[in-house]
């Protein structure tokens, strides 16, 4: 997946950052609205509750957008290539990475993902980490379990029932 650039800081730069163009698509998981700038996906969300923050706007597609809704669209056949934004901690972006190296039908342990990340007793950053996530399926966080497989959370769509969906979509065992 390809990374818009951020600020050292880790904000975003006024040319990744700005969001101008919205899809909707229906999905498995409930109506799915993906937010670009023209360069990169910035936002995607999963409705919940029968909503989406954008409901009632018009669409306003581009190409970018019209390949992220090609991908979601064949995502149970594969992974992703689709340029995203990805503003956050320099923490939560080295999270964001690890997670979208997690190939279809793999999991992950939060405190795999911290011993990877130098930070073994990190668990709890990890989970907050994770479910800052700003783009739930293009970078794949439902792909993290507790290291006894159990589901801990999962913040997009309707929740844990989202994340089961996905997990058992894709052959995951959990419990």
């Amino acid at each position: 997946m390809t990374t818009a650039p951020a600020a050292p800081d880790g904000t975003l730069t006024a040319e990744s950052g700005t969001t101008n163009s919205l899809a909707r698509i229906d999905s498995p998981i409930g109506r799915i609205e993906i937010e670009g700038n023209g360069a990169v996906v910035t936002r995607l969300t999963i409705e919940r509750a029968g909503r989406l923050p954008h409901d009632g706007e018009p669409e306003h597609r581009d190409a970018v957008l019209e390949l992220a809704v090609a991908q979601l669209a064949e995502y149970f056949a594969g992974d992703f290539d689709v340029p995203l934004a990805l503003p956050g901690t320099a923490f939560q972006r080295d999270i964001w990475a690890r997670l979208q190296a997690i190939p279809f039908g793999s999991v992950v342990g939060y405190g795999e993902l911290g011993r990877e990340t130098g930070r073994p007793t990190a668990g709890r950053a990890v989970g907050g980490a994770v479910g800052a996530n700003p783009v739930p399926l293009l970078v794949p966080c439902h792909r993290v379990l507790a290291s006894d497989g159990r589901i801990t959370g999962y913040s997009a769509g309707e929740g844990i029932t989202t994340k089961v969906w996905l997990l058992d979509h894709e052959g995951i065992a959990h419990r």
